[in-house]
């Protein structure tokens, strides 16, 4: 039986979670900004339609977001996070195999699926709308290139009504010749521009160049994009998201910030946040980079950054000891006199939390009798009752450093003072 992959893609994602508990927005331009509201990271179609583009800065186009009555929210990842969550759920309920992709993307294996492929596809799409609120569209291809491919034409050809099965079209050719180089997964902009000087600008044509060649000059993973379009599956569904080899958490500060109390509070907070991405993977961590930078935009002011590796003695996913090392090597970095944009946290030398090298002169701190049963409290706490339900003292109280988000809509679904309120008249 041939293979069937589908690739499920949620339309504008961050907006569509804004309209799913705000119904008045639908047919609304509607736009996301970044962190401290800097700029549009996300549009909805009529946000596309009146010409806001993508990446502008905010205050710059923040009259002609007036001008077409359109609906502006900070970013509120809090949400998204736990949108895309519901909408992976449903998938893994009805797909014999699922593999999360990114936040609104998933694969789906619908090999021998009852009814067929595109027929299943469809009522996957109405299901997930029906119960998340969140519009989708699917592409379906014996290959996950060939899904990828399809589902860009299902989300582009309004003809598709959102599900286009590559494996049934009637002019498969004619679907790759639209398909523009640039637009091929796995095909990344450098190759792209070397490509269409030679012509090849479209998937039909790549399709047709010699093995050999795209091998030589494209390396293995060009290979398996050329096979992949020919119809010859290169790319299995993989049981999980790999585990990340290192951890980041940075963010802008929502002013400018001089006092090392303060800097120290972000840093236990970021580190906080990374040290929970770290158990929720089942790692370790043997190294912590340190950074602190001040705003290089800011002409006539003094400019500072500067970065400190910390190593530890044992890898561990233990907060406290985490926010320890973090805040001692901040202090070791800090500056007065400067005005600070921003302070981060790299997690790097992550091992499996039980393949880890040991030291011969120190336990683990999660191998403390208390240490590691109050990890998983405090885990099980914040996500059962929402995040910072339990906190750290050392991330402090009003945080007067946070980023800007004057604009977020509620957390309706993971804080329980935000859940939305129905009243009826």
């Amino acid at each position: 039986m041939p293979n069937s992959y589908a690739l499920m893609d949620c339309n504008n994602f961050y907006a569509s979670c804004e309209r799913a508990f705000r119904p008045e927005l639908v047919g609304r331009p509607v736009v996301v900004l970044s962190n401290n509201d800097g700029c549009v990271i996300a549009r909805s179609d009529e946000a596309k339609g009146v010409g806001v583009p993508m990446g502008a800065p905010y205050f710059k186009c923040r009259s002609m977001l007036e001008r077409h009555g359109v609906a502006v929210f900070s970013s509120n990842y809090a949400l998204y996070g736990d949108m895309s969550a519901r909408v992976m759920r449903v998938l893994s309920r009805f797909c014999p195999g699922v593999e999360v992709y990114s936040i609104d993307e998933a694969f789906c294996d619908l090999t021998g699926v009852p009814g067929g492929a595109e027929a299943f596809g469809r009522r996957l799409r109405a299901t997930v709308q029906a119960w998340t609120g969140i519009p989708v569209s699917v592409g379906i291809g014996p290959t996950k290139t060939l899904a990828k491919l399809a589902n860009r034409f299902a989300k582009k050809q309004a003809r598709c009504r959102g599900v286009f099965d590559f494996g049934t079209s009637p002019a498969p050719d004619r679907v790759l010749e639209w398909t523009g180089i640039g637009d091929i997964w796995g095909i990344g902009p450098r190759h792209a521009k070397r490509l269409r000087k030679m012509g090849v600008d479209n998937a039909l044509k790549f399709r047709g160049l010699k093995r050999d060649w795209v091998q030589k000059k494209m390396t293995v993973a060009g290979l398996h994009t050329l096979l992949e379009l020919r119809g010859l599956p290169c790319l299995g569904l993989t049981d999980g998201p790999a585990s990340k080899k290192t951890i980041v958490s940075s963010r802008s500060f929502g002013h400018p910030v001089t006092r090392l109390e303060d800097i120290l509070e972000a840093t236990a907070k970021y580190t906080t946040r990374a040290a929970e991405k770290l158990r929720r993977q089942r790692s370790v961590t043997s190294n912590l980079l340190i950074s602190l930078e001040t705003n290089t935009f800011k002409l006539g002011q003094p400019q500072y950054s500067n970065a400190l590796s910390v190593p530890l003695a044992v890898a561990t996913a233990h907060t406290p000891t985490l926010i320890r090392a973090a805040t001692s090597g901040m202090e070791r970095i800090f500056r007065d006199g400067y005005q600070y944009k921003k302070c981060g946290i790299m997690l790097s030398g992550l091992e499996p939390e039980r393949g880890r090298w040991l030291n011969l002169l120190a336990l683990p701190p999660a191998h403390r009798p208390d240490d590691r049963p109050l990890m998983q409290a405090v885990d099980s706490l914040n996500s059962r009752w929402g995040r910072d339900t339990v906190s750290f003292a050392a991330s402090g109280v009003k945080q007067g450093w946070k980023m800007k988000r004057e604009m977020r809509s509620p957390r309706y679904t993971t804080v329980w003072k935000e859940i939305l309120t129905v009243t009826a008249g």
